[in-house]
């Protein structure tokens, strides 16, 4: 009989145990897909913060350089909206045109993506800005004089372009805009000595 009890009493204490690990094990079971989610969340959470992640030359380096593009793509204009110009003088406004403005509606697009006004705040000059009175003899001047005056204010437009995009590469933090940056100063300094090249030839 007392063999009888004590055995009884084992297997009464080992299933009551079977039970609780059961409980336990079903438990953890249903945390894990919980638990797999937070975990999946936070591991994206440094690539979302990636794309965003900008300092203030980031920011000042975009809301620069569009109106700087756009004034470049109006010179183009100018020059393409003139008749008897010289083929080369009319491709170079059209490359600068088919760069320039994908440039612009990507950094329009980075402003927007960062939660920044796409104009700056303040009075910050821009190197290579021609006024409006340079603008008006651009329109004005036709044949060879146009061209020489394309190319010299064009030229000046660029070392302006070069040197604000050169600031970007020292000083940015977003990979995509420092490398648009040295796109820019590679690109650009290329043009300026074409550019230099068709002026001597004039």
């Amino acid at each position: 009989m007392i063999l009888v009890k004590k055995f009884l009493v084992f297997s009464t204490t080992a299933l009551a145990a079977v039970i609780v690990l059961a409980g336990c094990s079903t438990g953890a079971d249903e945390n894990m897909p919980g638990m797999d989610h937070s975990t999946s969340a936070t591991s994206s959470s440094p690539a979302a913060t990636t794309v965003v992640e900008h300092n203030s030359a980031d920011t000042m380096f975009a809301q620069m350089m569009i109106p700087h593009h756009e004034q470049a793509v109006e010179m183009s204009d100018i020059m393409l909206a003139k008749s008897g110009m010289d083929p080369k003088i009319e491709t170079l406004a059209q490359d600068i045109k088919a760069a320039q403005g994908p440039e612009i509606q990507k950094m329009t697009d980075w402003l927007t993506g960062w939660s920044e006004p796409a104009t700056m705040t303040g009075n910050h000059g821009m190197d290579g800005m021609m006024s409006d009175a340079d603008l008006d003899k651009l329109t004005a001047a036709q044949g060879t004089e146009a061209s020489k005056l394309f190319l010299t204010q064009m030229i000046a437009h660029h070392e302006g372009a070069v040197k604000m995009a050169q600031t970007e590469v020292t000083d940015g933090k977003n990979a995509d805009a420092v490398a648009l940056a040295q796109t820019i100063v590679s690109s650009q300094e290329s043009e300026i000595k074409d550019m230099q090249d068709l002026l001597a030839d004039l």
